[in-house]
Order: C-alpha cells, then structure tokens, then sequence
C-alpha cells in the first residue's frame, strides 16, 4: 500500500477496524452509506455502479477483495487483474465526492481461519443459498455461489451500508444475494442496476481484458445470440427449446467460423438456458410471460469465458 497514490477525497482503508471506525462517524452524522462491492479492475461498468450508489446515498464505499472463496483450484485467483491503483484513479474520475472510502482488506483478515481452495480442506464459517446455487454457472461452478454469499455477508456486515448495489450481468449472483439479504435480515436494500456494454453490444467484464481484439470480435456473437432469442420472444415465439435452438445456432455458426479462418483458439458454448424469473427454475416448455424469464449463457472465447443474460418482462430493482 506504501506505493499506491490514494486521491484526494478518498479514504482507503486495509483494516476492517478502521474502516468500521470511519463508518460509525456517518451513522452520528445521519448520513446514508450506498456501497458497491467489487474484485477491482474497476470498469465502466463498476463506475456506473458508484454514480448510481451517489445518487440514492450521501456517501458511496466500495470493496476491492479478489476473494478465494470463489475460485476453484483450477480457474485464475493467481492471474485475475490486480489494478489498484487504477482503480483508485478511475473513482477519482467520477468527481470529488462521488466515492468517499475504499476498503482493501487482507485475505487473512476476511478469512480467520485460513481459506483452501479446494472446499473439502476449508475450516471456518461458510454462507450457501439453496435452490439458487446449483443451476446456471452453479453447474461449472459448484462451490462459486458459496464463496460469493460468505463474501457479500461478511462485508454487509462490515460496511453495515444503506444500500448495495450489483450489475445485471451476473444475474444469477444477484438473485442469491437478494435472497440471502431477505432470508438473514440484513438492513439492507439491493439494486440491480442495468448490464453496462461497449459500442457493439459487449458486456462489461473484468476477464474481457483477457481477449485478443478478434477474440472481442466474436465475443459480440453472446450478446446477437440473446438479442435474437428476445427478439422472438418479443413476436410472441414462448417455446422454450424451439428460442434456445436458434439462439444456439447463431453461437455454433461463430464457432465454425472461426475454425474456418483457423485461429488457434476456438469458440465454445458452456451453456445457455431460460429461467423462470420467479426461482431461476429451468423453463423447458413454454414461458410464462406473468413470471418473466432470465436467458443466460457463457461462452468461452479462446480460453476466456464470458457470462451474459437478458431478461425480459422482469422487475429487477424495486426502487
């Protein structure tokens, strides 16, 4: 932290102790606290987070923890981007006054007992939400929604905030995280602010930092694919499987075109699925336009796999 430039206008906080300190001064004030939590490599997408969090709070604070917990022993914890200075520049960018603290704790703080990347190993205090966490990215990824609910719990309770707020790209995350803030009575309100993309239709990620610009040239390929299953769904199409089908051709059709141009990556569909917006229960008739529905899916591009959604006739954020 000795050589990280720290904005004027921002507190940066590494001890859970002294950020709690600073916090209890603007419950004295009255003050309301929006926090934003994040793995940093903050991006427009982050940024659009915090600008929302100013407008609903006095005071914004974010975290930037690239927490284990939710990394299996084979994904990228010892290679996902560690930008802090960055992204203290970044915050600073928005105006004096739009973030006012930082926390940067240490793993060892966050996790008394030690973490282990594989969960057969792990000691210690673990949040799981049932009926949210095994579908979708929970398939690929069985372990990464225990890892985010301990995480979001322990730093609502360390930030104590007024408000939270999350991007719609991880979709999946947002709806065990607003279950689990109803089911453990944090006082809390949650947003889910609108997914932030680039010129052509990109969603915003952290691990998009990752591809090669043709790679970011057919990464644009998840978000027609979507764009194209809505579109039907919009024409009154509601057959689940006969939307999938086509939305998954757009997907192979961009997968056979790159091995035609013979790159030495390829292009592969991990999944893609609709959900009931009620439970994220897998719809595989007809969707029920009273309950909504959530279309998702992830993509590897090369080695990166890129998540996305769309969601249509849902109310995410009740604000």
């Amino acid at each position: 932290m000795n050589a990280i430039r720290v904005p004027s206008g921002i507190r940066v906080f590494n001890k859970i102790a002294d950020f709690r300190q600073w916090r209890r001064s603007l419950l004295l004030e009255e003050k309301t606290l929006g926090y934003v939590p994040t793995m940093g490599a903050l991006h427009q997408g982050h940024l659009a987070l915090v600008t929302d969090a100013k407008r609903h709070c006095d005071h914004v604070a974010l975290t930037i923890f690239v927490n284990p917990a939710q990394f299996a022993p084979t994904e990228d914890l010892a290679t996902y981007p560690r930008t802090l200075q960055s992204d203290l520049d970044k915050l600073a960018g928005l105006g004096e006054g739009m973030a006012s603290a930082v926390l940067v704790p240490q793993v060892d703080e966050m996790y008394p007992t030690g973490i282990e990347l594989d969960v057969t190993k792990q000691k210690g205090t673990f949040v799981e939400v049932l009926g949210l966490s095994k579908q979708l990215e929970g398939v690929t990824r069985p372990h990464f929604f225990r890892g985010v609910a301990t995480v979001v719990s322990k730093f609502l309770n360390i930030v104590q905030p007024d408000h939270v707020f999350f991007g719609q790209k991880d979709i999946q995350q947002c709806f065990v995280i607003r279950n689990m803030i109803r089911d453990l009575h944090f006082p809390t309100k949650m947003h889910i602010c609108p997914t932030v993309r680039d010129e052509g239709g990109l969603a915003l990620s952290s691990r998009n930092a990752y591809l090669t610009p043709k790679q970011k040239e057919y990464a644009l390929t998840l978000y027609k694919s979507l764009k194209h299953m809505e579109s039907m769904y919009q024409s009154g199409v509601l057959d689940a499987p006969t939307i999938l089908q086509q939305g998954i051709q757009i997907i192979q059709d961009a997968s056979d075109q790159v091995k035609r141009e013979g790159h030495d990556w390829d292009m592969k569909l991990d999944y893609v699925s609709i959900n009931s917006a009620k439970d994220l229960s897998e719809v595989s008739g007809e969707i029920n336009r009273q309950d909504g529905c959530v279309i998702s899916m992830a993509v590897f591009v090369g080695k990166t796999r890129l998540i996305d959604n769309i969601c249509l006739d849902v109310e995410l954020d009740d604000k």
